[in-house]
């Protein structure tokens, strides 16, 4: 009997106000992903939660193609596989659903094939799946997360703690939104100055994540990329007008509509008494310091051997 792995991927909310295509931040609210090779030539998919009857259920689903490309990456053809979601985290609301099945997938091919692919090998295989590495990273490492490129395109992160007293607020409205489309609304290039504003408060967001809520109002400010979605997702931008107007941190997850606010332990029910109010899912979360986790049961050496490991 073959292998069977189990994976728990968490939700990311990526740029956090300035920090466009660099800054995750992974949030507990994981899908829980089971896969295993059969023996019947058949690639099957079951759902339950987000995305059930929506989501493909057969090898163009993204967490099935994805194991199955990474298996031929690792030297293994796949001819029949399983794999049972038990989906959390909302589809086309800019809170990583992508991420999350990518690493799920590569994870799940790495520990089925006995790969055992390193932090890194995963991360580079999963920014070239997803294009863009800050989701990616978040959902790996956990944590607050700053990913960049280098010169030759490795995707390169590294995971800080946040500060205690900081409580993420998420703002969830029914409506999707295509990540593609969304990026396609941000000009190639930007003047100068507002360039230079972005650097400066994606500084100071770090500062403001690990040291010092008090500077997140400020920190959270951004001239890169929301300005230019904002006709994509209006209701989400005056949202975060009220809640920036009494002075919570509050910027679009994402490539949106869900919004994110960066609130402190006094400000979690103004925060959410005002999405809920405003229409949108208010949904206070934690944030997750750890990443993609790993239940491996081994049938072939015992029934009972269930190794548990943190990528």
């Amino acid at each position: 009997m073959s292998r069977k792995v189990s994976v728990s991927v968490p939700a990311t909310s990526a740029n956090l106000g300035p920090g466009y295509d660099a800054f995750g931040l992974a949030l507990e609210i994981r899908d829980f992903v089971t896969a295993t090779f059969t023996d019947d030539n058949q690639i099957t998919v079951n759902i339950v939660g987000q995305g059930a009857g929506e989501l493909p259920t057969d090898e163009t689903h993204l967490i099935a193609k994805t194991i199955i490309d990474a298996c031929k990456a690792f030297g293994t053809q796949v001819t029949g596989l399983q794999v049972e979601c038990k989906n959390a985290i909302p589809q086309g609301r800019g809170l990583g659903s992508s991420a999350a099945a990518i690493v799920a997938g590569l994870v799940l091919a790495s520990e089925l094939t006995y790969a055992r692919a390193s932090e890194d090998e995963l991360l580079q295989m999963a920014n070239a799946i997803e294009g863009h590495p800050d989701n990616v990273a978040a959902c790996l490492l956990g944590a607050l997360t700053i990913a960049w490129l280098e010169s030759d395109n490795k995707a390169n992160s590294v995971s800080m703690n946040v500060h205690e007293d900081i409580f993420p607020v998420l703002g969830i409205p029914q409506t999707q939104l295509d990540t593609h489309k969304a990026r396609g609304l941000i000009p190639e290039t930007i003047p100068h100055v507002d360039a230079a504003f972005n650097v400066g408060r994606s500084a100071l967001l770090v500062a403001a994540m690990i040291g010092n809520p008090d500077f997140l109002l400020e920190a959270t400010q951004d001239k890169l990329h929301q300005p230019f979605r904002a006709t994509a997702y209006p209701e989400s931008m005056e949202l975060i007008g009220l809640l920036r107007e009494v002075g919570i941190a509050a910027c679009i997850s994402g490539a949106g509509p869900t919004i994110i606010a960066l609130t402190t332990s006094d400000q979690v029910t103004q925060a959410s008494e005002i999405i809920a109010k405003f229409g949108f899912t208010s949904a206070p979360v934690a944030v997750a310091d750890l990443g993609v986790t790993t239940e491996i049961l081994d049938s072939e050496e015992s029934n009972s051997a269930l190794e548990t490991t943190e990528n």
